[in-house]
């Protein structure tokens, strides 16, 4: 019979973030190394990163990630796109030969402007357009997936090892002012491409660890508002939330917070009422969108990333500072593995934000 301490329990997956505070681009080696220090909490089901701040030549256009599984698909998804885009540039994304990551479907990258008949007759936002775009293109065109959608940023994601995820992709050779990262232990879901992590939709990005019990609740509230969810994991929820919450209801980051890991009944009824006011309200407004079960999550968003665990922190997060830049892990030894003179280090609260800007530093909701 196995004794304590000789049997692992890994705590689920693996999440790693660097953020330059001044806006110096960093190469994307960092994360890999990072990330791969917590190789025994992934099992190569899925690995990937975010970078933001890659495509310099290209800031003003939403850059999409595809994956295809032929070229039937591929051909009926550029049709799609040539009819509400223009396409400046477009090309296979450049990888390396990896033993380990096999069975890779046909993987393009395509910048975009939508085409201004187009978006006038839309009566849409820009980036609402877009959006709809993205996930026209997921939920209509079989054997086609949008994985990323964003300006200036791009997600890059297998099924494998995370590391060997980042030199699949060649990540040394982009630059970038933030880099997430996660490897993958899926539990109750596949492990396949689209379901690695990070998931994104326009500039969100999102990387977790953890198991969303209220995935259903959260996805019917969604799709009221056009959202579906299709991707097999419960993370797609909850970069779908952050999206809704903050880009269409214009809520702070710290609301999402309040909102996604809002404070029990009981804590609220003993707060100052302003506060009590505030968080009545949301908890009853947005009362489908409490994350529960288990989570920590890492959100990338153009020119900031946000840290936030769930209200009984059952999944770990540390955090660390060191001169200009903002360092968030699973372990402290994935943050040491990239700073290992760093001296400022701390695990936020139990659904508390962490909060980091370009120029700003660190607030802890």
């Amino acid at each position: 019979m196995l004794l304590e301490g000789q049997v692992r329990i890994p705590s689920g997956c693996a999440i790693a973030g660097v953020f330059s505070r001044s806006g110096e681009r960093m190469a994307g080696d960092a994360i890999i190394r990072s990330i791969e220090v917590m190789h025994d909490r992934s099992n190569g089901l899925g690995g990937g990163f975010a970078g933001y701040g890659i495509y310099p030549e290209f800031p003003d256009y939403y850059a999409f990630h595809l994956f295809f599984n032929d070229t039937v698909c591929q051909r009926k998804t550029e049709l799609y796109l040539e009819q509400h885009f223009s396409i400046v540039s477009f090309g296979e994304i450049p990888t390396a030969k990896i033993p380990s990551i096999t069975n890779e479907p046909l993987i393009y990258r395509y910048f975009l402007l939508p085409l201004p008949d187009k978006l006038r007759a839309s009566q849409l936002q820009e980036e609402e357009f877009a959006s709809r775009c993205a996930l026209h293109i997921n939920e209509k065109i079989d054997g086609a997936h949008v994985f990323s959608s964003g300006k200036n940023m791009g997600i890059f994601k297998a099924n494998g090892f995370p590391e060997d995820v980042g030199r699949f992709y060649q990540l040394d050779r982009y630059k970038g002012y933030c880099w997430t990262a996660h490897g993958r232990y899926p539990t109750n879901t596949p492990g396949w491409w689209g379901g690695a992590h990070p998931f994104g939709l326009l500039s969100y990005s999102v990387v977790h660890n953890g198991e969303i019990s209220s995935y259903d609740a959260n996805r019917r509230y969604l799709e009221m508002f056009g959202y579906k969810c299709t991707l097999k994991t419960d993370t797609e929820a909850i970069t779908y939330i952050v999206d809704f919450l903050l880009r269409k209801q214009k809520l702070s980051l710290e609301e999402v917070a309040e909102v996604m890991a809002a404070p029990f009944w009981s804590t609220i009824d003993g707060m100052p009422e302003a506060d009590k006011q505030r968080l009545s309200f949301l908890r009853k407004r947005y009362s489908n969108l409490l994350v529960t079960g288990p989570f920590s999550i890492i959100l990338g968003f153009d020119g900031g990333m946000m840290i936030l665990g769930d209200r009984l922190k059952l999944r770990s997060m540390v955090c660390g500072d060191h001169g200009e830049r903002f360092y968030a892990a699973s372990e402290e030894s994935a943050i040491r593995a990239i700073c290992p003179d760093i001296e400022d280090v701390w695990s936020p609260e139990a659904g508390q934000p962490v909060i980091v800007r370009l120029n700003q530093a660190p607030k802890e909701g």
